[in-house]
């Protein structure tokens, strides 16, 4: 079954087994189309899931051809399959292969911007899934921070721009490992559910080569006071 993201947007299917459609992938998504990189024109997603990050590029940005990189075989044939339906095939190639061995099969320097939706736990903590596919998309069993940012390093041109989601308390794993990727934070926004309540995700741009200087932007909340969805969010999924 097909479910759109908004009336006239992309199409998406989900599959047992494969990590569905989450509003962090959605905001990660919203925070790199508005990066201030020229020239974008070429686009890695690593561990792209069912392909909503790459889909919402490559629907965002017409010029835009994105690479898919996964792991598993059943999000990678989702992937390539949500992007049929989406009719973005022809702009978004879909890899199924392991981001540790990215060397064997990712170009250096190939990227203008990437994105990774990266596990958000150690492992050994947090909450573990039954389905041990969903537990490798959770937590880093199969694939660590440093992995991601590691081969983010290697194939993001000079200039270019890496971005990823992550849980604030790991904030000062994300910039140790960005550093040693050869990225300079340059953005950060914080994502809470209304005014009142402490941030649950961090959106971090970082650039290959930049100069020291952060922006903190204003946090983005997911609610109004009266719990509704806040206009922000309702703007990102085009609902207003």
């Amino acid at each position: 079954m097909l479910s759109e993201l908004w009336p006239g947007g992309p199409h998406f299917a989900e599959r047992r087994g494969v990590f569905p459609l989450g509003t962090d992938s959605v905001l990660l998504a919203h925070f790199a189309s508005s990066s201030p990189v020229k020239k974008k024109k070429r686009a890695a997603d690593l561990g792209c899931g069912s392909g909503i990050i790459s889909i919402l590029l490559a629907w965002g940005d017409p010029e835009l051809l994105v690479d898919g990189v996964e792991l598993n075989p059943d999000a990678a044939r989702l992937a390539a399959e949500n992007s049929r339906h989406s009719g973005l095939e022809k702009r978004i190639s879909v890899i199924e292969g392991d981001i540790r061995r990215f060397r064997e099969f990712l170009r250096a320097g190939a990227y203008d911007i990437t994105v990774a939706n990266p596990p958000y736990y150690a492992a050994g903590s947090g909450k573990r899934p039954v389905n041990p596919e969903l537990a490798d998309a959770r937590s880093e069993e199969t694939c660590t921070l440093d992995d991601i940012c590691r081969a983010a390093g290697h194939i993001t041109r000079w200039g270019g721009s890496f971005m990823l989601v992550q849980k604030p308390e790991r904030l000062a794993d994300v910039f140790r490992t960005l550093n040693a990727g050869g990225f300079e934070p340059k953005r950060i926004r914080f994502v809470q559910y209304n005014s009142e309540s402490p941030p649950n995700l961090v959106l971090v741009e970082s650039r290959k080569g930049g100069k020291p200087s952060l922006k903190i932007e204003a946090p983005l909340l997911l609610t109004n006071d009266d719990g509704g969805d806040s206009d922000e969010v309702m703007a990102i999924y085009r609902r207003k």
